[in-house]
């Protein structure tokens, strides 16, 4: 009996042991990411002490332990918050289109929009009784998502004003390592410089500190500069490795999947295919009433697409430019989110779409958010997706190069 009982405490305790080292193995290593934020917190603001400041921010600025920078400012006697800048989609980031401005009720501090027609940079009126800017807005990780160009407008700002600009870092959700896609090129830099701030490809693989020390640099704006640098943050890391809690950085991205296949599915965003906007999901799917989606799901699976399979769907938009309207749609499965160029698979997207309905995109509809005229015109004269892609191999390795004399993380 005593043997027994023995052997089968035994017995248990080996499997107890062996089911915690399963639970072990399949949990996921949670780096406890600090952002620039958190680490300003535990500095007590010492940088910001006296100073009167101008946040530019909107509601992804929150600490691990769930408080706004607003309210972290406005609590803090050693700092006096003074006015308010949003970007698109604007201080909770549930707008669309132009944003008005207006004031944060609990503290009277004024809100300017630099979202409004003709009015994308804060101004010197607005910027009256600012002694130093600071930006905190988690990006998405693309060069035409817009609240990168912000960040460049308000160190230029800063530097016309002739006051600090400290920009928190926070991580690039979709990794640091991935660069893709075309430099924009001299005419989108001109014609388009909301969503083309720089020459830059569209995955640039970099957070807002380092695009902040490098828009500095390269642009020559001459700025006094302050990135408070993240702790535990590396560059392969995606944005589920960080502990950090997610917050959907727009209305339309709720997702890491969604903000993972971004860059690449955002290239159809325009007037002809729907991408976004009353249906879920978001960029994960690409719809028109003009599709028939399985030829077009059968073409894109044959491609092989690394990362992705697409399978039809049909599906009646409230919003965006099909509203109303009874559409096929093709959606994306992210498989391999390593695996994945989503700058091919968004020019895998265009070139099925101009092989089937070649009179329903045309090439300005191609053209705006890819950047590159040249790569339109290829796209829209049927080459094949892989050797234009291969064909931005040197501007990429030019791009590597250069950023790497402002990057802060391994």
């Amino acid at each position: 009996m005593s043997k027994s009982i023995s052997s089968h405490k035994s017995g248990r305790s080996g499997l107890l042991i062996l089911i915690a080292l399963v639970s072990l193995a399949c949990a996921p290593a949670l780096a406890g990411v600090k952002t620039g934020l958190d680490v300003l917190v535990e500095q007590g603001l010492a940088p910001l002490a006296g100073k009167r400041v101008g946040l530019i921010t909107n509601h992804t600025a929150i600490t691990h332990d769930r408080r706004h920078i607003i309210d972290v400012f406005t609590s803090s006697p050693s700092v006096k918050l003074t006015a308010i800048f949003t970007p698109e989609h604007g201080l909770q980031g549930n707008m669309q289109g132009d944003v008005p401005s207006s004031k944060h009720e609990p503290s009277g501090v004024p809100i300017y929009s630099l979202h409004q027609k003709g009015l994308y940079r804060p101004t010197t009126e607005m910027m009256a009784n600012v002694d130093a800017l600071v930006y905190d807005i988690q990006d998405i990780g693309a060069r035409f998502y817009t609240y990168i160009t912000t960040l460049g407008y308000a160190i230029e700002a800063a530097a016309g004003k002739g006051i600090p600009i400290y920009v928190l870092d926070r991580p690039n959700p979709i990794n640091g390592v991935s660069v893709e896609g075309p430099l924009a090129d001299e005419r989108h830099l001109r014609e388009h410089p909301f969503v083309a701030y720089m020459r830059m490809p569209i995955r640039h693989g970099m957070t807002v500190g380092e695009l902040a020390r490098m828009y500095n640099a390269e642009k020559k704006l001459g700025a006094d500069l302050h990135v408070v640098a993240m702790e535990g943050w590396t560059r392969q890391m995606w944005f589920d490795e960080t502990g950090l809690e997610w917050v959907n950085q727009s209305p339309n991205i709720r997702s890491l999947t969604q903000a993972t296949l971004y860059p690449g599915v955002c290239l159809l965003e325009g007037r002809i295919v729907w991408v976004k906007g009353g249906a879920d999901p978001p960029f994960q799917m690409i719809g028109a009433p003009f599709f028939k989606a399985p030829e077009l799901a059968d073409c894109l699976n044959e491609r092989r697409v690394p990362g992705v399979r697409f399978v039809p769907r049909r599906f009646s938009p409230t919003g965006g430019v099909c509203a109303g309207q009874e559409c096929d749609a093709v959606e994306m499965l992210l498989l391999d989110r390593n695996a994945l160029n989503s700058v091919l698979l968004g020019v895998e997207l265009l070139s099925a779409v101009v092989r089937f309905y070649p009179d329903h995109l045309p090439i300005a509809a191609i053209d705006r958010l890819l950047g590159d005229e040249s790569s339109a015109a290829r796209i829209q004269a049927g080459e094949d997706p892989r050797r234009i892609v291969q064909s931005w191999e040197t501007g990429l390795a030019a791009f590597r190069k250069m950023r790497s004399n402002y990057l802060l993380y391994k």
